[in-house]
């Protein structure tokens, strides 16, 4: 009785310390609370404004549609990164901070293949977000989500780092790499808002949930979104090269891939090649297996999409493909992807 009773007087003494309230934090609060406060000031709402055409049999003229999604500076003259499926196709973006400032967003440029745009605003006195290194990420490690889910505004939701290194399929149908997986609640309108570390260092962009599942949430890796970011405020858009196929991933025949030596067992089937494309110029055929690129093996469409990027436009690069029962290396032009549209 006599413990408890000491037991019952700490925790009363605690509640009138002359410190306030700190000693009634825990360290975990400490550290939300902190790193909350550290990011507070770089979080935006984005309001998005759609235009919707309508119908071809709809002779009505478009009607605007809105959208909401969450950003953050990461400069202090005013870019904003966030989710391009936030922005992609917006007619007018408005951009709230934290301090009730409300600004118009220009679009500075968008990547649907890693789900990315910079916007920016013309505004003094911003605050931009310190950026982490998302190559020194741990699993089990504190992750805080800030946004503005369901347009609640500046929404604070804590979790771990649940994975690391994982793939995540694009609106594109490319496949985004080195995802990390948290279990920080994320809902609608989180979308392009930081996660951040304990230290209130972005380590990540949020970008989607699984539906009618709990606590499995996305974001994209900083160091990734840094060099994304990087390229959309130079080019306004990523380079990438193009062959000019359309194809499979197949497995291979295991007496073929022990005979050749091959270091995979699958690739990627060739179905159709695009007439004067640069597949079609080094002399691709359907029905051919690519196998690698230069000293890259290919061992799905995804490999091959990875490896596809801008150093490669123009640049003569070695093809390897299976036809039948040989192995052939034919040498290819990559051109920039988009550049005959």
């Amino acid at each position: 009785m006599a413990n408890e009773r000491e037991f019952n007087e700490q925790v009363a003494g605690l509640s009138v310390s002359q410190h306030g309230d700190e000693p009634l934090l825990d360290a975990y609060s400490r550290a939300v609370i902190h790193a909350a406060d550290r990011i507070s000031p770089a979080v935006a709402y984005i309001e998005v404004s759609l235009r919707d055409e309508g119908r071809m049999s709809d002779k009505r003229p478009g009607r605007a549609l809105q959208g909401s999604g969450s950003g953050f500076l990461f400069t202090a003259d005013g870019y904003l990164m966030t989710n391009c499926h936030v922005v992609h196709r917006a007619a007018r973006l408005d951009v709230s901070l934290s301090d009730g400032r409300r600004f118009r967003g220009e679009l500075v440029g968008e990547d649907a293949d890693t789900d990315l745009a910079v916007v920016r605003i013309d505004a003094p006195d911003l605050t931009a977000a310190p950026l982490g290194d998302s190559g020194q990420v741990r699993v089990g490690q504190l992750a805080i989500a800030i946004g503005n889910p369901y347009g609640f505004q500046y929404t604070v939701t804590a979790g771990v780092v649940s994975a690391l290194g994982r793939s995540l399929r694009s609106e594109s149908g490319r496949l985004m790499d080195n995802i990390i997986q948290t279990d920080a609640a994320l809902n609608p309108g989180n979308s392009g808002g930081p996660l951040v570390n304990s230290f209130g260092e972005v380590i990540g962009v949020n970008t989607a949930t699984i539906l009618q599942a709990q606590g499995l949430c996305f974001a994209i890796a900083i160091n990734t979104a840094k060099f994304v970011a990087g390229k959309l405020m130079k080019d306004g858009q990523i380079r990438r090269a193009y062959l000019g196929i359309g194809g499979q991933s197949v497995p291979l025949p295991r007496r073929t891939t022990r005979h050749l030596n091959l270091p995979i067992e699958s690739g990627v089937l060739v179905a159709t090649v695009e007439p004067d494309s640069p597949a079609f110029r080094a002399g691709v055929q359907n029905g051919d297996v690519l196998i690698s690129l230069d000293t890259h093996a290919i061992a799905s469409v995804d490999d091959l999409h990875r490896y596809l990027t801008d150093q490669h436009i123009g640049a003569p690069a070695q093809l390897g493909i299976l036809r039948r029962f040989d192995r052939l290396d034919l040498v290819v032009v990559p051109e920039e992807s988009g550049a005959r549209k």
